[in-house]
């Protein structure tokens, strides 16, 4: 076989065979096939799509690039949670601490910043010391001890996802089903996770726009990983507008823990509730969702949440003092708010041109090679459906340059449209696959 070869039957829109997906995804964990070439496939899979049957072997032939984790050697069972991307939203640093606080063990293995969309890691990096390259024997002995881990792929697990993670990033096929259901469902069948619920974000600001792609990816998700023997469930959610107010990698680690310790935003807050008791229910830790929200809610009320989450920071080597006093964390030289032009009912928030902004302040990557500047983002202050009065504070920005700011400034004014109607807020979620 030939690389070639496979990339022209994908770009005529022909099916490719277990055999040749297998070749080609070997061939460049391998680095016998180059990046030029994984990126002409890429691209060929994004326009032709794959099938659903080409869509499983695809994910396997990753898993099966590197090891498979085993986690009931260290815990019964541990439940994974994961989001197909978003702006603003930083679930995992307040969800996954919660249901280990509640007794149910999290082994997660979480991506960097994709696209607009930001990464997991490079918000816990916003905290000093903190890891994201546990070997595998430190992930499983911290699972054993403490019941929580997140941190990044290792090089054993699933390499063939984290060499195309990174190039679909920059050569723009990072809105492609098949793509995004490998990524995505390698990761966590490689990370040996027996329960997973996956956040499928609908909307302006997530890869998939339209409600009937996201319901084809969740359900392509799941059956995946029932074929591999995982259970599994999806919740659609909204992403229209970014989750929370914070965008941006050490001003959403700051709303996290403003979460976990009862407060942050009402949005957030019952969205990482939702997901929590899905969690809880999956895993097997309770029946009913009353009974796994009480869980959640005396998680947070009686500060075992954030206990756990101190836990995972000082486990893996970040310094504690920063999340014990948000303040010591990275702050941009440059803060301004701007107040509303007018006064009315917010329609639209454009969550793409949100974390767009912040890509463009220096919170994301253009590049796969940049360095991220985990200070600078935007609080955005309202939802779609407030009313606002002219003059009140719209948004602030954290900027390391007066250029960067005025751009910034501009684009999120755009980004907010506004009624003299009064204007439905957004829902949360659109429903689920199961």
């Amino acid at each position: 076989m030939r690389a070639v070869d496979i990339i022209t039957k994908k770009r005529d829109g022909d099916e490719l065979s277990k055999e040749e997906i297998e070749f080609f995804i070997k061939g460049y964990t391998r680095g016998e096939i180059p990046d030029y070439q994984a990126s002409a496939w890429t691209m060929a899979i994004f326009f032709q799509g794959m099938t659903a049957r080409e869509t499983t072997d695809l994910t396997l032939a990753i898993v099966d690039s590197g090891e498979t984790l085993d986690l009931s050697q260290v815990v019964k069972v541990a439940v994974d949670k994961h989001s197909t991307g978003g702006v603003g939203d930083k679930t995992t640093l307040v969800v996954e601490p919660l249901v280990s606080a509640c007794g149910l063990p999290v082994g997660k293995m979480s991506g960097r910043g994709l696209g607009f969309s930001g990464g997991t890691l490079d918000k816990m990096e916003s905290i000093p010391g903190y890891r994201c390259d546990l070997t595998t024997s430190e992930f499983l002995s911290q699972l054993h001890e403490i019941g929580l881990v997140l941190t990044g792929q290792t090089a054993d697990l699933a390499p063939a996802d984290g060499k195309l993670y990174a190039l679909r990033d920059v050569t723009a096929t990072v809105q492609s089903i098949p793509l995004i259901a490998s990524s995505v469902m390698s990761k966590i069948i490689a990370a040996g996770a027996q329960a997973i619920v996956l956040d499928v974000k609908i909307g302006l600001g997530a890869f998939m726009r339209k409600e009937t792609d996201a319901h084809i990816l969740a359900t392509r998700m799941v059956e995946i990983a029932h074929l591999a023997g995982r259970k599994a469930m999806a919740l659609l959610s909204d992403m229209n507008q970014p989750l929370g107010h914070a965008v941006g990698n050490a001003l959403e680690v700051k709303e996290a823990i403003e979460t976990l310790q009862g407060g942050g935003p009402a949005d957030f807050r019952k969205h990482c509730l939702e997901v929590a008791i899905q969690l809880l229910i999956l895993g097997g830790h309770t029946e009913d969702e009353e009974t796994a929200q009480q869980m959640v809610f005396s998680a947070i009320a009686e500060g075992r949440g954030w206990s756990r989450f101190r836990e995972l920071v000082a486990a893996q080597g970040g310094d504690v003092s920063f999340i014990d006093h948000p303040e010591k964390l990275p702050t941009a030289p440059l803060i301004e708010t701007i107040p509303a032009p007018r006064s009315g009912y917010l329609s639209q928030i454009h969550a793409q041109i949100v974390g767009e902004t912040v890509v463009e302040l220096g919170g994301g990557r253009a590049k796969k090679e940049d360095a991220i500047d985990h200070a600078v983002g935007v609080v955005v202050h309202h939802k779609v459906g407030n009313h606002v009065e002219s003059g009140a504070p719209l948004f602030t920005i954290h900027a390391n340059s007066t250029a960067s700011l005025e751009a910034a400034r501009i684009r999120l004014l755009e980004a907010h449209q506004w009624s003299a109607d009064p204007v439905n807020p957004l829902p949360l979620f659109y429903g689920s696959v199961r």
